[in-house]
């Protein structure tokens, strides 16, 4: 069985309803949630001009390997709405994979552990709530020393406990 870590976030439409939506997909479709974040909201990173974002981290147990995976996660991604329209803009849900085990994966379609995570306090914050020991497998820090070190000053608010 995979352990893996995933952030799942949007910012349009019943921001809500739709990270309901995604958690069941990946439930079913991807592997059993065994650990979930709070909701926070957050300002969006990168292409400011537009809505706050709601994000949450995800622990699943999975039996598929890294690249089935993605190709799962895009299908639910698309199933729920997902344009890809402007690079860091708007979108119904987005799905990361954050960590896969303690791999280090770099392929055309795939980079994990996902390259910015650690200058991203909207990843850190949930991801440091359910895995705050975890140790990343490149900077060997722990998601809770990353968050610590972050230099992100964007908002980051917890909008509802999970």
């Amino acid at each position: 069985m995979n352990n893996v870590y995933l952030l799942i976030g949007g910012n349009m439409g019943e921001r809500m309803a739709n990270l309901a939506a995604a958690r069941n997909r990946i439930n079913i479709d991807c592997g059993r949630i065994t650990a979930s974040s709070s909701i926070y909201e957050t300002e969006a990173w990168g292409y400011k001009e537009q809505p706050a974002f709601l994000n949450q981290a995800l622990a699943i147990e999975t039996s598929l390997e890294a690249e089935k995976l993605m190709e799962e996660i895009l299908k639910i991604e698309m199933a729920l709405g997902r344009k890809r329209e402007i690079p860091l803009g708007p979108r119904i849900i987005d799905i990361d994979i954050i960590y896969f085990n303690d791999e280090i994966i770099n392929s055309n379609n795939l980079t994990i552990p996902h390259p910015s995570m650690a200058d991203r306090k909207f990843v850190l914050i949930p991801l440091a709530e359910i895995a705050p020991a975890y140790m990343h497998p490149i900077l060997f820090k722990t998601n809770e020393v990353l968050l610590k070190e972050c230099g992100d000053y964007s908002i980051v608010y917890k909008k509802s406990s999970e």
